[in-house]
Formats: C-alpha cells, structure tokens, sequence
C-alpha cells in the first residue's frame, strides 16, 4: 500500500486574539493533500513565537517544555497516521485529526453490534447454533438494552463506553435489578463478552473492559425424583387432559433422558427396532452428539399412547410437548398435587433418569454418559453424588461379616 504523504505545521491564529494580547496555537496536518487544523488550547504571545519553525524562541524552561509538548503532538499525529494506514482506511487530515482527538466519523454501538451478532447467529440455527443458544443470546441483548436505559438513560451508547466499571455495573444491575442468580448473571456476562471480543477485533474498540473480570459458577444442587416420588408421579392420574399429558411427556423423559429440546423436536424417524427393542438414536440439539437410548417399557407405552394426537399427527412429532414454559407451569402444580417438596421442570427429568433410573440401578457411568449425549464423562460425574446411596445399600451387604476388636 502506498504510503500517504505527511506534514504537521504548528502556528498561531492571529484571528483568535484574546484581550490581553495572547494567541492560541493551532496545528495544522497535510495528508495526501488534504488537511485539516484544530487548537492545542495552549496561547503564546507573539513575540514568543518563531514562525519559521513553528515553535517558541529561547532557552527557558517554559519554552523547552512548550517545545517538547509540541514534539509529543507530532509524534501522536505520526503515529495516528500509522493506526490509519494499518487499518487499511483513507488517511488525510481529517483522519489523522479525528484520531488523534478520539473522534469516530460513525462510531459502532453497543447494540448495533449485538443486533448484528444474534441476526449472524440466527441465519445459523440448525447449522452452527441449536436455536437455544440464539435465545440465549436474544435474551442477553434484552438485558443490555434495558441496563443502557436504567444506567444511562441512552436508547445505546458507542463500544468505546464500554469499559470495565460498565460490565460491573451491568453485573450489578443483572442481580439487583433483574434479580439473576450469579449463575445466570455470569452466563449472561459471558455472552456479552463475545460481543465485546468482535469489537476488539474490529478496532472498534481498544481495551478489553474484562481484562480483569473473573468468571466462575457456583455448584448447583440439581433436584431429581427419587424412586419412591417417581412411582408416586407415575402413578397419579388427573381429570384435566393438558396436566395428564405434561405428566405423561415429564415421565417419558425421565425414562429417557431426553433434553426438553430434544424430546420437543422428536420424531419416528429418530426410533430404531433392533433385536425386539426399540432405540432412540438422535443428535443432541445443544451439543451435536449422538445419544443412544434403549426404549423401557414406560416409554414405549407413552409412545404408542399418543401416537394418533391430532398435534402429532400434524407435526409428525411422537409426543404432543408444549411449550418450555408451560411445561414447568404444569409440573410445578403437579409437584404440590403430588406432595413432592421438590422445584420440578423438564430439566429435573433429565437428572431423574441419570440419577434413580439408571445409576441407582447399578448402569455404569460411561453407559449413562452415552445414552445423556455427554461430550465428556466428567459432565456425567455431576450425577454421581447418588453412588452414596450405592455404597450404603452394598456395604449393609457386609455388615456383621467382620467382628469388632
């Protein structure tokens, strides 16, 4: 790329005189014949001023510092003319001006950015992104917007405000405003920090505002039905058809495992036959793993028992699952009808299967962690805390076989 020529002359705007005689020196940059002046905001007397080179006459400690000020000032024009050339922009005077004093011609914002990101990641969905990773992401640029607003009182602000007090006061307003749990307040912060990460490389925004921002997540005790609450549940039946058919998808999936996602978007193209057993083999919506499970006869039962819902045989689904959000609404009924002081969702069906149906029941670790579609048997071992049950009943086996001291 041709290199831009470059000038920088400093001289004083006689037509700015101030009333005790002083003038303000100005700067003046040439690039590729185009240029541009602004104001040192510094003011000199004229008699203090050599015009031939631009800078002030004498030995004095005030004019050394003066000079070396405007030595500095080159220098950071020089460099901003480099920023430009490396940025691959059009470098004039103007160019180098706005640089040099922070000015962006149209400067990206912070939503913009966002909005730009989640249309990207929309065009991907079933691609790259499982559409729950969008709405994650459509939720996280919600609470941005809402923050600017609270905080700000913008309808957006320019990347550049972005620095580290605004993420701890976005991470303030999250728990205290939205009332997130640190849990959910990191995983919306990490979403972000993405954003923040195109606009570094973008340029559009110098320094990383989580340069010394620490993430971590709290361990979270997961709710699962234990054997008893489990039969419990498969065993109450109710009047009204919508909660019988929430029951009847929740049991399905704690005889599974399937994600809410997965058993929403299931079909009979994902079952298998094989050796009198029916199989499900479907990629997981989140991970893109394969899981392989085993069909017991409580879900085969469930299978065959909606198999001619009008919903399903609209949508060629095997179940007639509503919405994410009714689900927990009726499970959470569910629970009270049921007496089970637990906080049920489709998600506690999930750990109900890993955890009672198949730990307790002595299925080894890597078996479950197939069957969950697990990326690494160390997302299995969240489970495990049930192995104290295990080793309590199997040690009463050997209880009285060895006489004390």
């Amino acid at each position: 790329m041709k290199r831009a020529t470059f000038t920088v002359h400093f001289y004083l705007k006689i037509k700015n005189r101030t009333k005790n005689g002083s003038l303000p020196i100005y700067v003046r940059v040439t690039a590729n014949g185009k240029r541009a002046e602004f104001s040192l905001n510094k003011k000199i007397y004229k008699k203090e001023w050599n015009k031939q080179k631009g800078c002030i006459q004498g030995f004095t400690k005030a004019a050394k510092d003066m000079n070396s000020y405007l030595d500095s000032v080159k220098s950071k024009l020089y460099m901003c003319k480099v920023q430009i050339e490396d940025e691959g922009k059009e470098v004039t005077g103007l160019s180098i001006k706005n640089e040099y004093l922070g000015i962006e011609e149209n400067p990206r914002t912070v939503l913009e950015v966002f909005k730009e990101h989640n249309e990207w990641c929309k065009s991907l969905i079933n691609i790259d992104f499982a559409k729950g990773t969008w709405d994650r992401y459509e939720a996280c640029y919600r609470h941005v917007k809402r923050f600017i607003k609270f905080k700000y009182n913008e309808n957006d602000l320019p990347m550049k405000k972005v620095t580290p007090s605004f993420i701890l006061n976005f991470e303030h307003y999250l728990k205290t405003e939205r009332k997130c749990a640190h849990n959910s307040t990191s995983k919306y912060l990490r979403n972000f920090k993405k954003i923040t990460r195109i606009a570094i490389t973008s340029r559009w925004l110098k320094d990383d505002p989580f340069i010394n921002y620490k993430f971590h997540l709290e361990p979270v005790d997961m709710d699962f039905l234990s054997e008893d609450e489990l039969q419990t549940v498969m065993n109450k039946r109710f009047v009204m058809d919508r909660i019988q058919q929430v029951k009847d998808i929740y049991i399905f999936c704690c005889f599974t495992g399937l994600a809410f996602v997965d058993v929403k978007s299931l079909v009979y193209e994902d079952i298998e036959l094989k050796d009198d057993t029916y199989w499900i083999k479907k990629k997981r919506q989140k991970t893109k793993n394969w899981c392989h499970i085993p069909l017991l006869e409580p879900a085969v039962q469930l299978m065959d028992k909606y198999k001619n819902h009008p919903v399903c045989q609209k949508k060629g689904t095997v179940l007639p699952v509503l919405t994410n959000q009714k689900m927990n609404a009726y499970l959470k009924e569910i629970a009270d009808i049921c007496n089970i002081n637990k906080k049920l969702s489709t998600h506690t069906a999930r750990h109900t299967f890993a955890t009672t149906v198949t730990l307790a029941n002595h299925i080894s670790i890597e078996v479950v962690s197939k069957m969950l579609g697990h990326s690494s048997i160390n997302m299995t071992k969240k489970y495990a805390r049930v192995v104290d049950d295990l080793i309590s009943r199997d040690m009463k086996k050997i209880q009285g076989k060895y006489n004390g001291l």
